[in-house]
């Protein structure tokens, strides 16, 4: 059977189904990253395995796919041979029922007890394959035994404004021996739903993923159609878009500063650092007329040039924040108080982050050389003097000091930006345009958490076969239960807004 005919994008690269998984793992060898595994329908009741692959010298990602034999249900797994992709086959069994054969944890990511028997949502009803005796609702707490162990629950629900999880201890006294993590409370089927969807809708709905990342969600959506479409922003709409995430960067860096200060009982401290993120997302309104960024970011570049006012009263703004977040960042990061919760609480190891590709501050912070502004030698920060910021002591203090002088560098970088010359005009492209047939685009950004990644599948007619969102909460999960094991039950807190991960972003 052609490739055509089974469906592949006309700009990926087939592979046999039975030399897929030793592809992967090559690829790995030769310091590839694997950056999103995952599946999708090729119709005809036939299923494909997905990976998207990033070359270690920069050049283009490229897409691997490979179509399982006419009713398989089931693929060796890889993450014997590559570990961070454990994750990623939990989501592929959940959405589409495929069982990865030998996984040394296979359990469920989003489904819980109560949904429907054979229920996969991203496999048609014609599609369905058999399934065994697996449920969706067996998540499979691990077990921890012995004398004076205890569990302590908490949540899905949580105190104060914060998205629903499940937090499993397992301790002995007050010392954590495992920490298991149920999500899935906010599934809701964003990928589904993108499903030949109009490109104008579409673009909203994969903003709206994460809704602390409206501008990295909305920038990777634009950078996959235009790698479907072959265009470019302009100059200027890309500078503009640029400044949009890194103003997005700052806030939320900001704000978990504040977050670390509340979760240590430093009230002054916290409450610096959050009037702080409220005149960053006073950059935002000006920018974009939305402290949230929504609506700006678009494919072809944003909806509407800056005016030069604007332009200037964002320079002295931006100053006015640097000058200020140097005042105060020493109140988080010189205090002996603050110290003595941070320094060695949360440890996670550099070959254990690397194992598990933890991404963006979380992962830079214990040695993970990654970055995607570097990898793929993006523009501008490329020419601007950028750079990326890493450490390798691992534990709270080494992830907010990455995100201090994260703070310091996009600041610096917004500056240089908007002092450049800003009339080249704004571009967007229609919101009617037609996608191609037969491609698939890619966008992959690096957002505030991390790397962000959507892939844009088309049909026949150019319509969305498969949308796939990755956030990089997806992978760190995984750190932040690994960074807890030895750690007191009181250091919690503060260990998990140092990942600061997203519960919609991985539930989608």
């Amino acid at each position: 059977m052609t490739e055509q005919l089974l469906g592949f994008a006309e700009n990926s690269t087939p592979l046999p189904y039975d030399a897929f998984g030793a592809h992967i793992v090559a690829l790995t060898v030769a310091h590839w990253r694997v950056s999103c595994l995952t599946a999708r329908r090729l119709g005809a009741g036939r299923l494909a395995l997905v990976a998207l692959a990033i070359p270690p010298d920069g050049q283009t990602p490229r897409i691997f796919e490979a179509a399982l034999p006419v009713g398989c249900n089931s693929y060796m797994s890889l993450t014997h041979d590559i570990p961070s992709v454990h994750w990623y086959e939990r989501f592929i069994y959940d959405l589409f029922g495929l069982i990865p054969e030998g996984h040394p944890r296979f359990k469920s990511v989003i489904f819980h007890e109560k949904w429907p028997d054979g229920y996969f949502p991203l496999t048609a009803a014609e599609d369905a394959l058999p399934h065994g005796d697996f449920r969706p609702g067996d998540f499979g707490f691990l077990p921890v035994h012995g004398e004076g162990v205890f569990e302590i629950p908490v949540g899905p629900i949580h105190a104060g404004i914060i998205e629903p999880g499940h937090f499993r201890f397992s301790c002995f006294g007050e010392v954590i021996q495992n920490l298991d993590i149920r999500l899935g409370y906010l599934h809701r089927g964003i990928e589904r739903r993108l499903e030949g969807c109009r490109p104008a809708k579409a673009r909203l709905l994969a903003e709206a993923a994460s809704t602390d990342t409206s501008a990295g969600n909305a920038l990777a959506h634009a950078i996959a159609v235009e790698d479907l479409l072959q265009t470019a922003p302009s100059p200027m709409g890309s500078t503009l878009r640029t400044i949009a995430v890194e103003i997005e960067r700052i806030a939320c860096h900001v704000g978990d500063m504040g977050g670390i200060c509340a979760d240590i009982g430093f009230v002054g401290g916290s409450a610096m650092f959050a009037r702080l993120r409220g005149r960053v997302l006073g950059m935002a309104e000006r920018l974009s007329g939305s402290r949230f960024l929504t609506a700006y970011i678009v494919p072809g570049g944003v909806p509407r040039p800056l005016r030069d006012g604007v332009r200037r009263q964002l320079i002295s703004e931006a100053a006015a924040v640097a000058r200020t977040f140097a005042q105060i960042k020493p109140v988080l990061l010189d205090n002996y108080g603050a110290l003595e919760r941070m320094e060695g609480i949360g440890r996670l190891p550099p070959s254990r982050a690397h194992d598990l590709g933890i991404l963006g501050p979380a992962g830079r912070a214990s040695g993970v050389r990654y970055d995607v502004r570097e990898r793929l030698h993006l523009q501008p920060y490329r020419d601007c003097g950028w750079s990326p910021v890493y450490l390798d002591e691992g534990d709270v203090y080494a992830r907010v000091r990455v995100r201090a002088m994260e703070v310091d560098e996009s600041l610096a970088l917004v500056q240089r930006l908007l002092a450049d010359n800003l009339d080249t005009g704004a571009s967007a492209a229609p919101s009617q345009m037609p996608l191609p047939a037969n491609r698939v685009g890619v966008g992959i950004v690096e957002s505030w958490r991390g790397e962000l990644v959507h892939l844009i599948f088309t049909g026949p007619t150019g319509e969305i076969t498969r949308y796939s969102i990755k956030d990089p909460s997806v992978n760190n999960w995984s750190g932040l239960a690994n960074a807890m094991r030895g750690e007191q039950v009181s250091d919690f807190p503060v260990c998990n807004k140092s990942f600061s991960l997203s519960y919609s972003g991985n539930d989608l």
